[in-house]
């Protein structure tokens, strides 16, 4: 009986001092300021969620007062003087004035997406050996500084044409920087279909290499300008190969 007094005891000191410590503790989130800001075109519409999709339910007129209360992408909660509470897209919310008469910017928030991007996926053109090539790529950033990414392309050209795809690694060492150069190598597959209408036209399957060095340029908001030039080598046989050189330019948007 001794004991079990003994431990009910000490349980109790280890609640008493948790309550403590937990009572020491400052609130956080329910007592951090929000931002306050003011309609200054002639509406504002709040919309049910986070999205175009989705119904506008309510109207803000010029000169309401705005709660901003959180963010979902491009998207932020609002509350109203009235207390409703909605989305609104931030193309409008830079239209509203702060507490001393200034446009209200994000210039913040879309530096931080942009630091914080992981899946980024685009498309470009350019010439591949003289003839026009189209390719596709998407990549997910492994770290600030490496990413992994997948390509495939295509190319029309006068007497045949060319599938490619590949996958490899990209190093981009100052990826936070707006103008960011970056280079890569990868592996992939090589597929050469000449016109039917040439004598003895025979398909090329061929395992291929590839090495890129190209520059990005962060344009705006989730978009990215992208140019690089890369050497394709297609092993066409165990003693032959074939080298391919290409110069794209092309857009991206990150998220």
């Amino acid at each position: 009986m001794r004991r079990l007094t003994s431990s009910v005891l000490i349980g109790l000191r280890a609640t008493l001092a948790a309550a403590t410590v937990l009572a020491a503790v400052p609130a956080c989130a329910a007592d951090d300021p929000t931002e306050q800001v003011q309609v200054a075109d002639p509406y504002l519409e709040l919309h049910t969620a986070p999205g175009r999709g989705y119904p506008v339910f309510h109207v803000a007129g010029r000169g309401e007062s705005v709660e901003i209360l959180s963010r979902h992408t491009d998207w932020f909660k609002v509350r109203l003087a009235n207390g409703k509470e909605g989305w609104v897209e931030r193309a409008q919310l830079e239209t509203t004035l702060t507490q001393y008469g200034a446009r209200k910017t994000f210039r913040d928030v879309l530096l931080d997406d942009y630091l914080r991007r992981r899946v980024e996926m685009g498309m470009a053109w350019g010439r591949f050996k003289n003839e026009p090539v189209l390719k596709l790529w998407a990549g997910y950033r492994l770290s600030d500084t490496l990413s992994a990414e997948a390509t495939v392309g295509q190319v029309q050209g006068v007497f045949a044409g060319t599938d490619f795809w590949h996958v490899g690694l990209n190093a981009e060492p100052w990826s936070d920087k707006r103008l960011s150069p970056f280079v890569g190598i990868g592996l992939g597959k090589f597929k050469n279909i000449p016109n039917t209408s040439l004598v003895s036209a025979i398909t090329t399957n061929a395992n291929l290499a590839h090495a890129t060095a190209g520059v990005r340029w962060h344009m705006s908001d989730r978009f990215v300008l992208r140019a690089d030039y890369s050497i394709y080598t297609a092993y066409v046989a165990d003693t032959r190969s074939s080298e391919y050189r290409a110069l794209t330019a092309g857009i991206s948007f990150f998220f």
